[in-house]
């Protein structure tokens, strides 16, 4: 019995102790961690004040511990009320990150506070990050950190011995995937650039394929050679131009530039060699996979296609006899209806594009297009530019001289909301109709006197890359 009450009274001393202990134990946690990451400030602070890409860098953390963990959006888009909820295993939990604050500057330096809700202990959880630039904002130092409160529960002042357990191991793990996540972003300034998300519909152009070396004198050659066949088809077909003339990035390599030139028309149905055709109803292009198997099957294959008969119009033939070129009125390999040797006709596909504008000489051009997949990949906006190819539209007047040429580039885009940032607060307009002169000028045969729209012959025109200067 005297053992009993010993064992008792030790026990009571002991929570007496630890009572007395955990009265004196701090009422707030906090710890933070920093990486420093060679990137512009303005890409963290997107990315950090939505949640779009919150799953890239921070999903591998919850994915460890449960690899069918779950995360949905609700909310803004961006920005204060953004969240983002997941639900998984015991070791997961479930919770919600709420966007509550955020700001940034012109000098480079950005807040983001984000609400946490989750079984952690304590209440008035918070994750807050801080963005410095550094090097002339070559150089982004990041710090994440992680306060909370316990008030007056001593269970949970003393689980701050563990704060650096699961909060930390979070806070490293997601800053290691978002220097990587930005390892793959182009790293430009498109902080002046206006960026707006808009609708597009499906147009039909008659275009060739073509490239050229890397330079503008040659690029434009390789242009004015494909006009010169589109306009050609068009005085053939019958159809006039209804649309700026447009060019649709294929690659953008190191030597060589691979492109379509585009001009969209004013009909959707074709009569070539007497057969009509509906361009909406061409077969969609040939997914990768159809392509390899096409090009895997076709040596064994001896069986060539005719072009369509009157009996099927709207469906054309596909392809042609082996090593023999296109066929008027066949389907080319990427399901484009063959006009003569060069001109296809097909359906410029539409929907949601993130759209900007270039004035100026056409070498601004490829800047601009990484700016535009910079900032969708920033925002979280999904796209493929191999299957969905981003595409310049020249809408200056002719008479503009070649250093003051306007353009829009349109990137596709899926999974976006419907306005940008700074068109929701009003910073960007809406984008101005068009006049229809752009287009009925460009279609026309250029006259000698629009020779002097061009740099001076004999001046080199600088490589695109090389054109626009800004940080990267």
């Amino acid at each position: 019995m005297t053992r009993v009450l010993e064992f008792v009274v030790a026990v009571i001393m002991v929570f007496i102790l630890a009572v007395i202990v955990g009265l004196f134990l701090p009422s707030h946690g906090h710890i933070e961690r920093t990486i420093d990451i060679s990137h512009n400030p303005r890409h963290i602070y997107d990315i950090l004040n939505n949640f779009r890409r919150f799953p890239d860098y921070a999903g591998p953390v919850f994915q460890a511990e449960d690899p069918q963990v779950k995360f949905s959006l609700s909310g803004p888009a961006y920005g204060p009320g953004a969240k983002i909820s997941w639900t998984g295993n015991e070791a997961v939990g479930n919770g919600t990150l709420t966007n509550e604050s955020g700001n940034f500057d012109i000098t480079g330096n950005g807040k983001v506070v984000w609400d946490l809700q989750n079984d952690w202990h304590g209440t008035d959880k918070v994750f807050t990050l801080q963005i410095e630039p550094r090097n002339n904002q070559r150089l982004s130092h990041v710090t994440w950190s992680y306060d909370v409160d316990y008030g007056w529960n001593l269970i949970d002042r003393y689980s701050q011995l563990w704060i650096h357990g699961d909060p930390a191991t979070l806070i490293n793990y997601s800053l290691n995937g978002l220097q990587n996540l930005l390892a793959s972003i182009p790293n430009v300034d498109y902080s002046k650039v206006p960026m707006r998300l808009v609708q597009t519909q499906p147009v039909p152009v008659l275009l060739v394929s073509t490239q050229a070396p890397r330079t503008l004198d040659d690029v434009d050659a390789a242009t004015d050679a494909a006009m010169k066949q589109i306009r050609q088809a068009m005085d053939k077909l019958g159809v006039k131009a209804a649309g700026p003339r447009t060019v649709i990035t294929t690659e953008y390599g190191d030597q060589n530039y691979i492109f379509d030139v585009a001009v969209p028309i004013d009909t959707t149905t074709l009569t070539v060699n007497g057969q009509s055709y509906d361009l909406t109803k061409l077969p969609p292009p040939p997914t990768a996979a159809q392509q390899l198997a096409a090009a895997s099957s076709a040596p064994a294959s001896s069986s060539s296609a005719a072009p369509a008969s009157g009996a099927s119009a709207g469906a054309p033939a596909s392809g042609s006899s082996a090593g023999a070129p296109p066929q008027p009125g066949s389907l080319d390999k990427k399901n484009q209806l063959v006009v003569d040797a060069s001109v296809r006709a097909v359906m410029l596909p539409g929907g949601e594009a993130l759209e900007s504008e270039w004035t100026g000489s056409p070498a601004g051009l490829p800047l601009l297009r990484l700016d535009l997949k910079a900032y969708a990949e920033t925002h979280g906006y999904k796209y493929n530019d191999t299957a969905d190819r981003i595409y310049d539209q020249l809408v200056s007047l002719p008479k503009a001289p070649y250093d003051q040429q306007s353009w829009r580039v349109f990137l596709p885009v899926q999974n976006a909301p419907a306005q940008t940032p700074e068109q929701a607060a009003g910073r960007v307009p809406p984008l101005a109709p068009l006049n229809p002169a752009i287009w009925t000028a460009s279609a026309a045969p250029p006259s000698s006197s629009s020779a002097g729209q061009k740099p001076e012959a004999g001046k080199k025109k600088p490589e695109a890359h090389k054109a626009r200067h800004r940080h990267r």
